[in-house]
């Protein structure tokens, strides 16, 4: 039916805060999409500054154990590192928990990375996947030909490797300005992730979350779940309002 926007086929945006990610000033109709990037011990060298979201195992379950039963919660995983599989989904599993896995296709296999059987088990137990690009790069800073490997042919490799529709994304970095969000959109995108922090309004297009950290503790965990003040709001919609302007 023409006219009408749902969580997968959002009405046409023009970048306004409007539509956007507008909130209402509190907690209804909002969701906190949680990000984890790596858990445990890293199996690869990591890139300068990626420790600063890696977590331990302690950290990892704590998280999960203060959003069992919080519907306003998702958690999400980037970067497609083994601890997803190997440490994240049996305790996913144990507490009843739903994740979506934002996967780089082109890094598939390699050491410390999942692989393409580790992407079909997530499938199997019931996890979501989607595309974090094909090889972890800044989308404001690639060509064209960069481009068709990042949102062209990462979402036809995990299509084909999932067996299912592959639309949605997590943006490198957290990177984006209005032309990232053009071409996105372009590609089809159904949704896009970003890492702006903060509530996000169920159901439209971009998607902001927030990121696990190496220092976080139970204090940190309960001021990332609690009702955010109205400034806070304001000030992280400002924030993005500037992303998706700038050129």
């Amino acid at each position: 039916m023409t006219g009408q926007s749902t969580p997968e086929n959002p009405l046409p945006c023009n970048g306004s805060l409007a539509d956007g990610d507008r909130e209402v000033m509190g907690s209804v109709g909002t969701v906190i999409n949680l990000t984890v990037h790596g858990i445990g011990r890293p199996e690869r060298e990591l890139d300068p500054g990626e420790g600063d979201t890696w977590v331990s195992v302690a950290q990892f379950e704590q998280v999960l154990d203060a959003v069992v039963g919080r519907e306003d919660v998702r958690v999400t995983f980037d970067d497609s590192n083994s601890s997803d599989l190997e440490i994240a989904l049996p305790r996913l599993l144990e507490r009843g928990l739903k994740a979506e896995f934002f996967v780089l296709a082109g890094l598939l296999g390699r050491p410390g990375r999942l692989t393409a059987d580790g992407v079909r088990t997530l499938i199997k137990s019931g996890m979501r996947v989607g595309s974090h690009g094909w090889a972890h790069r800044d989308w404001r800073r690639i060509d064209n030909e960069q481009a068709v490997e990042e949102l062209t042919d990462a979402h036809r490799t995990l299509t084909e490797l999932t067996g299912r529709q592959v639309s949605r994304v997590a943006i490198p970095f957290g990177s984006y300005d209005r032309h990232v969000l053009r071409r996105l959109r372009r590609a089809g995108v159904t949704r896009a992730f970003t890492s702006d922090g903060g509530r996000a309004r169920r159901g439209t297009w971009l998607q902001p979350r927030t990121s696990l950290v190496r220092h976080l503790d139970e204090s940190w965990t309960r001021g990332v779940l609690r009702p955010p003040s109205a400034m806070l709001m304001a000030r992280k919609l400002a924030g993005r309002a500037v992303k998706r302007v700038r050129g």
